[in-house]
């Protein structure tokens, strides 16, 4: 959608009413990917595509009838039969396009939505795609990652409910269809609600390119992450070692950090991992991310021993203790890992509960909700977790 942005603002500032197709899913060899949009402005002129020509004209015709009728609509398109006039994919491929009205009455909330965009911040928006009850189709909700929702899906559960499951994607940066029972149970069926998340994805920075860091590497891409290893060490640092990372940069990791820092690139998703255990690299680099205003997450492996020398450097350069509570060290869960792979493991854990405020022990032990509320436990370093004496013994550090 961030490419018809600007001229569907432009019909809704005027007070008009603009047919939207939107690839919700796609399966296959289809052409676009989920999140491409067709707008269909007053004047009949199109901007955008779902299919890079197969269907536009299929599609162009829904959507002036919705526009007419006000009734929104989920049509599958997929591959071109015997017929040589039917509408279908000439690729092979099928996708599902939602169909709809935008309007100031349709979509209340969507200047604010657009400014989000515009200045970068993540936000998603969560549209009712199917459902029982045809007056709840086209019903959506606006999702920001820290600063609650604007609309309504029809009840308080069900916005409950997908406002958790849309951080979740929304923190990722992914564009999914989520399915729940009519009133948003998380078991039940009948409910579909497409999700267009808009953020970049989180970034995550492993500094020291050793085995370990190969591992975390993979289990950053699979989490959604954005994966820069760094290394001053160009030997080391190579792509052939860490074919998961999106980049690997060859420089001192706290000149790398200062420039990220200076660029904008560093914000309140970005995840730090130190795992060089070496004082030359990682006192300058954890002194730098240490005193970020926000940063998701940082921590640094080593013993117990190489932990206790690190906060004694730390604290020589100048580090508050209020700063070196926001260290996880040693870092990750206490899983038990041994293998670099399993270590990885523990890390992953670790950030996922600091992003959602998890404490760590099995669920079979716990009572009461599963998903975490959003709020001001979430983000919590590590250390934080030892205030609470009933989880400081399941939460010891690899």
């Amino acid at each position: 959608m961030p490419d018809v942005l600007d001229d569907l603002l432009a019909i809704w500032c005027d007070g008009a009413t603009a047919g939207v197709g939107t690839v919700v899913r796609t399966f296959k060899s289809a052409p676009r990917p989920a999140g491409a949009s067709m707008v269909v402005a007053p004047d009949g002129t199109v901007t955008g595509s779902v299919s890079g020509g197969c269907v536009e004209g299929a599609v162009y015709e829904l959507a002036t009838e919705v526009v007419q009728t006000g009734h929104p609509c989920l049509q599958r398109y997929g591959v071109v039969d015997d017929d040589a006039f039917a509408v279908g994919l000439t690729c092979g491929g099928t996708l599902d396009v939602f169909v709809e009205a935008v309007s100031q009455t349709t979509f209340p909330n969507f200047d604010a939505f657009v400014v989000d965009v515009a200045e970068h911040r993540p936000v998603a928006v969560a549209t009712v795609i199917a459902h029982p009850d045809p007056a709840w189709v086209g019903r959506r909700l606006v999702v920001r990652s820290s600063e609650g929702s604007l609309g309504s899906l029809g009840s308080l559960r069900a916005d409950d409910a997908v406002v958790d499951d849309v951080r979740g994607l929304l923190a990722a940066g992914r564009t999914d269809v989520l399915t729940y029972g009519p009133d948003g149970e998380r078991r039940g069926v009948g409910m579909e609600v497409f999700v267009a998340s808009h953020a970049p994805r989180p970034r995550m920075l492993v500094v020291g390119a050793i085995d370990f860091a190969a591992a975390v590497a993979r289990q950053g891409s699979f989490l959604g992450y954005r994966v820069t290893v760094c290394d001053a060490r160009p030997v080391f640092a190579t792509k052939a070692r860490f074919p998961s990372a999106d980049e690997v940069v060859v420089d001192w990791p706290h000149r790398y950090l200062a420039q990220q820092v200076e660029a904008g690139l560093i914000d309140g998703r970005t995840v730090i991992c130190v795992l060089t255990h070496d004082p030359k690299f990682d006192v300058p680099v954890l002194e730098v991310a240490l005193r970020l205003p926000e940063v998701g997450y940082v921590g640094a492996m080593g013993s117990r021993r190489t932990h206790d020398d690190r906060m004694q450097r730390l604290r020589e350069v100048g580090l508050t203790e209020a700063e070196l509570t926001r260290l996880s060290s040693p870092i990750g869960l206490d899983l038990g890992a041994r293998t670099p792979e399993e270590t990885a493991v523990s890390i992953a854990a670790e950030i996922i509960a600091c992003q959602w405020g998890g404490g760590g022990r099995p669920l079979a032990q716990l009572g009461g909700r599963i998903h975490h509320e959003w709020g001001s436990d979430v983000g919590k370093r590590g250390s934080d977790y030892g205030s609470d004496p009933e989880l400081s013994d399941s939460l010891t550090r690899y």
